[in-house]
């Protein structure tokens, strides 16, 4: 595993961190999903990433992984970095999603509860709030590590500007923003339009989410969309409308490219995003052990030639 500096904090993280997004609730196989965090563990992914709606259904993804901590690594609790969120949905009423203290605090101290930690390593704020004043929100943040339920403070889906302010009065109440984490892929690239610049400045670390657009950078829709795949599912994020002729044919030109490079599609999208210094980690989910053991393997080449960039950039630039 290789590590690296979160932005110009003391901390380094995985280059490479574990999700729980999906696969770790109670509608999945906990042999599975505990075998995979063993995976994770010995092979040096010390990150674990969490929020408080994670499952389905929510909160169950904190309780398992919880119940597995204390079972398998009670004795490692100090070599791992276990981070939670809220700011999305979690319980009926005007206190369970968005930004006020009020729903920034009761869930934390319900995340705390599921996983039976004292404290997480990072909190977030999930997601910016349209209706609560900046202040109150990063406020909150500023009070729960002061009060020791977090080590460190973080925001989420956050777009340049608001993050700006957000780190201004961040450091200004002496809890300085540690970890921004955006929606980061190839196909998803909004953050190159001043996100990661401030990111630099601010010396706050990045760890994108959905590195592999909900699975369109691997190799399951290079011929199309597969019975059980995301994309043929009523419900989720990837809609079936999103895979295009032209789409197919554009992932079909970036896997040769990553063939080339003797990579799977999935491992140069993850290598792609790891190229960039300002990028500290790549949060990745996994259904298996098998899947995320694949998903390491980009590891063993990270760095890219001038003209494979410049041929993926054309490959992208059709859209």
């Amino acid at each position: 595993m290789q590590y690296r500096r979160c932005g110009k904090s003391g901390i380094q993280l995985p280059a490479i961190s574990l999700g729980l997004w999906h696969n770790f609730g109670d509608v999945d196989d906990v042999k599975v999903y505990r075998k995979t965090l063993h995976t994770a563990f010995n092979n040096g992914i010390t990150h674990f990433d969490l929020a408080n709606n994670y499952g389905p259904p929510p909160g169950s993804a904190e309780i398992n992984f919880g119940k597995i901590l204390h079972a398998d690594f009670k004795n490692h609790r100090d070599e791992l970095i276990i981070s939670s969120k809220a700011g999305y949905l979690m319980w009926p009423g005007p206190y369970g999603e968005w930004g006020s203290k009020k729903n920034l605090v009761a869930s934390l101290d319900q995340s705390l509860k599921r996983m039976k930690l004292d404290y997480v390593d990072i909190f977030y704020h999930h997601r910016p709030d349209p209706d609560t004043p900046l202040e109150e929100s990063m406020m909150a943040l500023d009070s729960i590590v002061r009060q020791g339920k977090a080590l460190y403070a973080g925001i989420s889906n956050y777009p340049a500007k608001k993050a700006a302010k957000a780190f201004k009065i961040l450091k200004k109440l002496g809890t300085p923003c540690l970890i921004h984490q955006p929606r980061y892929s190839m196909l998803d690239r909004w953050v190159e339009g001043g996100l990661l610049d401030e990111l630099e400045k601010s010396g706050v670390g990045c760890i994108p989410f959905s590195p592999l657009a909900q699975g369109l950078l691997t190799n399951k829709y290079l011929k199309g969309i597969p019975r059980n795949s995301r994309a043929a599912k009523k419900h989720g994020f990837l809609k079936k409308d999103a895979i295009t002729k032209e789409r197919v044919e554009q992932l079909q030109k970036l896997n040769v490219i990553a063939e080339e490079r003797g990579q799977s599609l999935a491992q140069m999208a993850l290598a792609w995003l790891l190229k960039d210094e300002r990028v500290t980690s790549v949060l990745v989910g996994a259904s298996s052990s098998e899947q995320l053991l694949d998903s390491l393997k980009c590891l063993g080449n990270i760095s890219f030639e001038k003209e494979e960039l410049e041929k993926i950039e054309i490959i992208l630039a059709d859209k």
